[in-house]
């Protein structure tokens, strides 16, 4: 068994060539590879995070087990074994000690089938990068189900030996010369999509896992890895114009800069500062599709009062009107992701989590904070943060909606910490108490997101009568859903007042 360091690209056909051309005198490696993906008509192998394959290399063949480990991006980190083999079937006995141990039996056994087939040419490019070995991986070809079948064209950056920060840096030059995206699906992953007939779809995102005793550095290494793998998974739901892809990739957004914040005291420094203002951009960029688009939905649930007020031409105007702002949004946020600023900036943001200033800095604070046991920052923290949001709710009757919406986000950075050390918490009694503390603050948190949705509505509002509407029908359907929307304020500050008060009641889980 050896674990995989690797990075996945996606490059058009002009960039494959190039990089083919640019190999050809740099002791390149030439390969015709057919691979036969095997798993249940149920497919259990994939649904354990598992992909077995026998690869066919001339008259040779080779059993090939892999199992997923920790994503970010296109960066992933794996477990494989390979053991060569002298059929077309798997040999199941040689994965006695692997992950596929627990679902071994005759039952298994005669369940696999092959379900899809990978065939593809591979140019392999060894690259030195000091100390490091960086095997550059071509595949052109395609994934096939009967007559179903779906193009491969990537490049795949092995980390052979040495350090991952060489890695990203062998990314860079790549980048530099091709335009290329990052890919998150392997192989395996595009083939049951296409068995499932699947577009693309937007990510959620992942539990993180983290041992007790580990340091602060490593915990929010994972913690921002995965963050940083929510964003770039949905790039292709984006550019599909998926509402949920970009949510999902806000929400990927949030977390990483909420992660900043939970361990900011070590992350002071300028490259640090450059890597969040680069976050706020994308963020900005895609807000506009999120927020037009969840505005648009609550003036569809008004449409049918609307018809008694307004003729029914009329309303057909006014949603031709939103449906064309809404593409425009979304048009948007997709030449954002698509953008060469999106790609260097999920770079540089790989390799700052990985190899950052903040990992080298010698001011004392920093250290002590980088070497501080996880278990323990984490129940400081959590303490820290809860306390400012119950001070904070106390007055939330009181409270201006400038200072409202302060409170909400200060809310929701401690519901996306309590997620990031949930796994720290996983005894019995703590559990339990982490489900009701976080079940009463999400309640806080939808009160005081519907109440600030509303406040974004009205200027979505004042922008659309002023700018957009050409019909003075259409202004007078967004007035009436204005004001439907105004006279819910009332009630959700009643609501944000007793969740409020349902939250001081709920015992620490921290402590």
């Amino acid at each position: 068994m050896a674990p995989e360091v690797e990075l996945k690209l996606e490059v058009p056909p002009c960039g494959s060539r190039k990089l083919e051309r640019d190999g050809a005198g740099r002791r390149a490696r030439r390969q015709d590879l057919v691979s036969v993906y095997f798993d249940t008509a149920r497919h259990k192998l994939h649904k354990h995070g598992l992909s077995l394959r026998v690869r066919h290399v001339g008259n040779k063949r080779i059993q090939i087990l892999k199992a997923n480990g920790q994503w970010a991006a296109g960066l992933a980190r794996r477990d494989e074994w390979e053991k060569p083999i002298e059929r077309d079937r798997p040999d199941l006995r040689a994965f006695r000690h692997t992950p596929l141990a627990p679902l071994l039996g005759k039952k298994l056994a005669h369940a696999l089938k092959p379900v899809f087939q990978t065939r593809v040419r591979r140019t392999i490019v060894p690259l030195d990068r000091g100390e490091s070995q960086v095997d550059l991986t071509l595949d052109r070809g395609e994934v096939r189900r009967g007559a179903k079948s779906a193009r491969i064209n990537e490049v795949e950056l092995e980390l052979k030996r040495g350090h991952t920060a060489d890695l990203l840096h062998a990314a860079r030059d790549v980048w530099e010369g091709v335009p290329v995206q990052f890919a998150v699906r392997s192989k395996a992953d595009r083939g049951y999509d296409l068995v499932a007939g699947r577009p693309a779809t937007a990510v959620r995102a992942q539990p993180i896992l983290l041992a007790p005793k580990i340091l602060a550095a490593e915990a929010f290494r994972a913690i921002a890895l995965a963050c940083v793998h929510q964003v770039a998974a949905n790039a292709p739901a984006v550019s599909a114009a998926d509402p949920e892809g970009v949510h999902q990739m806000r929400v990927g957004l949030r977390r990483l800069r909420a992660a900043m914040s939970v361990f900011s005291g070590m992350l002071g420094d300028p490259q640090s500062e450059s890597i969040k203002e680069g976050l706020k951009w994308i963020t900005g960029e895609l807000g506009p599709a999120r927020d037009v688009d969840v505005y648009i939905k609550s003036i569809t649930t008004c449409i049918e009062p609307l018809r008694r007020r307004v003729s029914d031409s009329d309303l057909h105007r006014l949603q031709h009107e939103l449906e064309a702002w809404r593409a425009e949004m979304f048009e948007r946020a997709k030449q954002a992701v698509g953008s060469p600023r999106y790609g260097r900036l999920i770079l540089d943001t790989l390799g700052w989590v990985v190899d950052g200033d903040w990992t080298s800095s010698d001011d004392p604070r920093v250290c002590a904070l980088r070497e501080r046991p996880v278990d323990d920052f984490a129940r400081q923290e959590l303490g820290r943060r809860a306390a400012k949001v119950g001070k904070r709710a106390k007055k939330i009757a009181k409270l201006a909606p400038r200072k409202r919406h302060k409170l909400r986000i200060a809310a929701k950075k401690l519901r996306y910490a309590a997620e990031f050390f949930r796994s720290l918490f996983a005894r019995r009694k703590p559990r339990k108490r982490l489900r009701q503390y976080v079940r009463r603050l999400k309640s806080l948190q939808d009160c005081l997101g519907a109440l600030n949705d509303i406040t974004v509505h009205r200027e979505l509002a004042r922008d659309f009568v002023r700018e957009r509407a050409r019909q003075r029908q259409s202004a007078f359907a967004i007035g009436v859903v204005s004001r439907e929307e105004e006279s819910r304020t009332g009630p959700l500050c009643d609501g944000a007042v007793a969740a409020a008060a349902k939250l001081a009641k709920a015992r620490p889980f921290w402590i």
